[in-house]
């Protein structure tokens, strides 16, 4: 049987999730993976049963040492993350995927703030949700409590192994985490410096484990649950990840969809506010999920907005794919075909659409959108009023740069993905979306007549 790697083990990464260094070639060792992670799965379960009765504090204390752990092992990270930049680099992959893997220090040093914000956020485990007295004077509360066991399944970006561990600990849940196979070496040295603080805390190194082989085995395992060890699946990733995870899973799943996203220029919009805007939603980072992938441009305002706004993000290097009107405004704009209305380019790449007002715009995303991020700019708050109730996204913004669309900026200190289902969590997945709740019931002799 392979090799099991939980957070708490210490060493070098890339030994631990049996990888070499870029420039080394060798295979990778052979494991038993349904063995290797039934045993993962039992571990979780009997983790998360010690989670789920940890105090606020001593789970907070835990993500605090898990945070200065993080930074302590900076060093031995960035150079894991090197090695992973050189082999994607050597497999041809393309500038927007390099840039969603790598690490610099700064992103280091986000990652352990985040971690110290979700340390700083409420216990989510154990609010009272809803009080209420029946006639028969039995008292019920709905009580919130943690899942159980969550497996999170990622790609590209190692930060969120930092991040899903940390909502996952807040909230008394135990994860078992799985990379992308391009981060793995990454993820693996986040993973074993995250640890570390649990462990220093008395916390169980078991609470997160990452699945430290990149056989595609073993996501299958998890989608089946692990013999009832996983209580719910949350994917981060592209659309066939998702597909194959919606497909096969035999547990409930929070799934993230693609980022296909679009701002709308209304009629009423004020131009300084639209162009500030849409450069942000766009280009600030192009690789994140709430960049902007599709600006549509209300005909009443296409004759003064249009050109500017095309000029705008062709001035700051974004390729422009458009309609008849929008190539006729600037002779940089490239035809746009039926599938950019339907691509997440994570790119300096946006398709641009001259559209009939409100309703055309709500036809637009209603055809093409992904329910991820949704956004309108205007000054005529009854058609802002109507977009927001109208359009079926899990964000939708008013005057505001789809990249807001992040936990982080909605408080959560941290999020696991933004969730574009419609059970259970819906958007950013922070600390009390990664919760569920019983009902207790108090009575004092009631029988039932």
């Amino acid at each position: 049987m392979g090799k099991v790697v939980s957070f708490g083990e210490a060493g070098n990464a890339a030994r631990h999730a049996g990888l070499p260094p870029a420039s080394a070639a060798s295979e990778t060792p052979t494991v038993d993976v349904p063995q290797l992670m039934a045993d993962m799965g039992r571990r979780a379960k009997a983790a998360a049963r010690v989670l789920a009765l940890a105090p606020a504090a001593t789970k907070a204390a835990a993500l605090e040492r898990a945070a200065d752990a993080i930074l302590a092992a900076a060093p031995a990270i960035l150079a894991a993350n090197a090695d992973d930049i050189a082999e994607a680099r050597a497999n041809g992959q393309a500038a927007s995927f390099i840039e969603r893997l790598e690490l610099n220090e700064a992103r280091v040093a986000g990652m352990a703030d985040a971690v110290r914000l979700v340390a700083g956020l409420p216990d989510p485990v154990g609010r009272v949700l809803a009080s209420f007295e029946r006639p028969n004077g039995l008292r019920i509360e709905r009580v919130a409590t943690p899942l159980g066991v969550v497996g999170v399944i990622f790609e590209s970006r190692p930060n969120v192994t930092a991040d899903a561990a940390a909502l996952c600990v807040m909230a008394g849940n135990a994860v078992i985490l799985r990379s992308g196979s391009d981060g793995l070496r990454s993820a693996t040295a986040i993973a074993t410096a995250f640890a570390k603080g649990l462990s220093e805390a008395g916390l169980p190194a078991d609470s997160a484990q990452l699945v430290p082989v990149r056989d595609r085995a073993a996501v299958g395992a998890m989608l089946t649950g692990l013999d009832g060890a996983i209580d719910v699946i949350v994917p981060r990733g592209g659309r066939s990840l998702v597909a194959r995870v919606q497909e096969e899973a035999r547990v409930p799943v929070f799934a993230h969809l693609e980022g296909l996203c679009h701002v709308f220029v209304h009629g009423a919009a004020d131009l300084g506010m639209a162009r500030d805007i849409v450069l942000n939603a766009k280009m600030r980072r192009t690789s994140v999920c709430g960049s902007a992938e599709t600006l549509l441009v209300d005909k009443a305002c296409a004759a003064t907005h249009l050109s500017p706004l095309i000029a705008a993000l062709a001035d700051a290097g974004c390729e422009i794919r458009g309609d008849a009107a929008a190539q006729a405004a600037d002779p940089r704009v490239k035809a746009a075909s039926e599938e950019d209305w339907r691509t997440e380019y994570l790119d300096a790449i946006i398709a641009v659409r001259v559209v009939d007002g409100l309703d055309g715009a709500l036809a637009h995303i209603g055809a093409y959108s992904s329910h991820h991020t949704d956004a309108i700019v205007t000054a005529d708050d009854a058609a802002a009023e109507r977009f927001l109730r109208e359009v079926d996204s899990a964000i939708v913004l008013h005057n505001a740069s789809t990249q807001f669309a992040d936990g982080g900026e909605f408080g959560f200190g941290a999020e696991i993905g933004i969730a574009t289902g419609r059970m259970h969590a819906r958007g950013p997945v922070g600390v009390e979306q990664l919760t569920s709740f019983n009902y207790r019931v108090h009575g004092s002799g009631q029988t039932r007549p």
